[in-house]
């Protein structure tokens, strides 16, 4: 059975099989024709996608709702809705002002969407809960506080770290808060998902973060519920780190090598899971392609216990149901699946794109490549950098916005050799590498480009 399978793996016992979790979130309303905004809003429809996703890619763990601005949302952040992703945080409460909200404003199960997300939960529990393996996903305290005070936390860290980790903290009672309703409406694992923890140094982890988190991952434990820390982003110099906060397993994207971020996780005898590419593979890919990827996941690693295949992150929304499909056979049946693309080889050609002749521009040129700034929050922040300080570079600078969602873009961030999303070139070399940069450092930075 699935669920004793996951339940298995993340108590870190021998296993046979390798469980397969599907992040399937706005991409399960796609599977019964609903946008991103109807599956995240309407308890029914949410109910309906997910028990397709269910029937379609027979998990063994499931995530109910994935939508990182839930708690944004109850905390006063103005929202922008899209189609075909989750929402993405337009206004920051906290922004200009340097506070920490009252205890009072924690949300509870009458807040926002809560009461529509509990009771999807409690029906899809009674549903396939004794099968699969359900996973409550909730927005990490440091990516909910980046949400709060916008791309100021980033200066806050240099000039005011108290406060930051005052602010994280925080932000831990609200993921606590959110883990103990999730918990009770039948979630099995609470993933804490917090995206922007790849931007930041290992030693800020610890002296700002590590509290926060490990107080939400002991807290699941209590409660008799598994953790995960979901991160997105080059997140290898934080593995061990993001090990030390003491979840049952972490999950990570595909800027992450995976074999040697689990040699780090074996350490510590947590479960690994990930990292089937989310555009280039499941969303743009062919099915021989999705199961090349799997399969070279599962050869990459020295041993397969303590490890969970996944997609990177949340699925994009128009990825193609037997891309999905053909994941879930290789993780099921790897033997008969290394038989049937032994000799098949993944063709790119990326001859079709220019590159700038950055010796002779006119002015500095900022490109960014990043995922979809409009699902991904490291990217958010890293275009907000840019487009907040853009009046006082606009007469020495342009900039460009690359999105890993688009097959041209994607060529282009193969061509320009970067490996790691976001990213920010200036003049075309790697700058920022999964770092945001504070607004100085940007200006700075952009300062001595300019020919003299």
């Amino acid at each position: 059975m699935g669920k004793e399978l996951i339940f298995k793996t993340l108590r870190h016992e021998e296993t046979k099989d390798i469980p397969w979790v599907p992040f399937a979130g706005v991409h399960a309303g796609k599977l019964k024709g609903y946008t991103a905004e109807e599956v995240l809003m309407d308890e029914d429809i949410l109910v309906e996608s997910i028990l397709e996703v269910n029937k379609l890619y027979t998990p063994d763990g499931l995530p109910i709702i994935f939508d990182l601005q839930v708690e944004a949302e109850i905390m006063g952040c103005e929202l922008m809705w899209a189609k075909n992703n989750p929402p993405s945080v337009k206004t920051h409460p906290l922004a200009g002002e340097k506070k920490i909200p009252c205890l009072c404003e924690i949300p509870t199960e009458e807040s926002g969407r809560i009461p529509m997300i509990l009771s999807a939960m409690r029906r899809i529990k009674a549903e396939i809960g004794d099968e699969v393996a359900l996973y409550g996903l909730i927005c990490g305290p440091f990516t909910l506080a980046s949400h709060l005070r916008g791309s100021d936390i980033f200066m806050d860290m240099v000039k005011d770290p108290k406060y930051v980790k005052d602010l994280v903290d925080y932000c831990a009672q609200i993921s606590i808060a959110m883990s103990k309703m999730y918990i009770e409406a039948g979630m099995d694992v609470i993933a804490v998902v917090d995206p922007l923890v790849s931007q930041i140094s290992p030693k800020h982890i610890e002296k700002m973060l590590r509290d926060g988190f490990t107080a939400v991952f002991d807290y699941c434990r209590a409660m008799g519920a598994f953790s995960s820390f979901f991160v997105c982003g080059n997140a290898t110099k934080q593995i061990e780190e993001m090990c030390k906060t003491n979840p049952d397993s972490i999950s990570i994207d595909e800027n992450v090598n995976l074999a040697l971020s689990k040699e780090t996780t074996d350490k510590y005898n947590i479960t690994l899971g990930g990292n089937i590419p989310l555009t280039t593979t499941m969303l743009f890919g062919n099915q021989e392609d999705n199961m090349k990827a799997v399969i070279d996941l599962i050869d990459s690693v020295s041993n397969t216990n303590n490890f969970i295949v996944s997609p990177g992150c949340d699925m994009p929304y128009d990825t193609p149901i037997e891309n999905t499909i053909a994941c879930a056979q290789a993780v099921k049946h790897p033997d008969a699946t290394r038989e049937m693309i032994k000799n098949y080889e993944t063709v790119i050609d990326d001859s079709d794109i220019e590159i700038p002749d950055y010796e002779n521009l006119d002015k500095v040129l900022i490109e960014l490549f990043l995922i979809d700034p409009e699902q991904c929050a490291a990217c958010t922040y890293m275009e907000a950098i840019v487009v907040d300080n853009y009046d006082k570079i606009k007469d020495i600078a342009d900039y460009n916005t690359y999105k890993y969602i688009y097959r041209d873009d994607i060529a282009r961030t193969r061509k320009m050799g970067i490996e790691n999303l976001p990213c920010m070139c200036i003049n075309g070399e790697q700058r920022f590498i999964s770092i945001i940069p504070s607004s100085e450092e940007l200006i700075e930075t952009v300062k001595s480009y300019v020919k003299k």
